[in-house]
């Protein structure tokens, strides 16, 4: 079970650090800085967030069903971006780029659309993994 626990979280370390890898490329090669908001940087950068928080649950709970897993990443990043109407996020952003990043700059319905959209393949890559491994297991 410790070998399991650990192929879970290094899995979930690799995912988290290819989505940000990702998302940090693709502003570079779109937009040039961390500050650009086109569209493509924009909902790419929202959804590969999501997966980032969905790994993060992941190594947090390695033990954690592929949809709690998913309901609990999704209830965060709806919460942060929720917290982002208070104005406090924006404050905080201007202060420090690791702020805004990883909380956001301003409320936007779109991104409450983008965050499933990074979730979800996980959560179905992570049931097929399982029932591939549980496949094996049993033979």
């Amino acid at each position: 079970m410790l070998e399991t626990t650990r192929a879970v979280r290094i899995a979930a370390v690799v995912t988290a650090v290819a989505a940000l890898a990702l998302a940090f490329g693709i502003r570079a090669l779109a937009g040039g800085t961390l500050y650009s908001n086109g569209a493509l940087q924009q909902d790419s950068g929202t959804a590969l967030y999501a997966s980032a928080v969905y790994a993060a649950v992941v190594f947090i709970a390695p033990r954690c069903r592929p949809l709690t897993a998913g309901a609990y990443a999704l209830a965060f990043c709806w919460a942060v971006e929720l917290f982002q109407l208070t104005g406090v996020p924006h404050e905080l952003s201007r202060y420090n780029i690791l702020l805004r990043l990883t909380l956001g700059d301003a409320f936007d319905w779109i991104d409450m659309a983008w965050y499933p959209a990074g979730i979800v393949p996980l959560v179905l890559a992570e049931l097929a993994a399982r029932t591939r491994g549980s496949r094996r297991q049993a033979t």
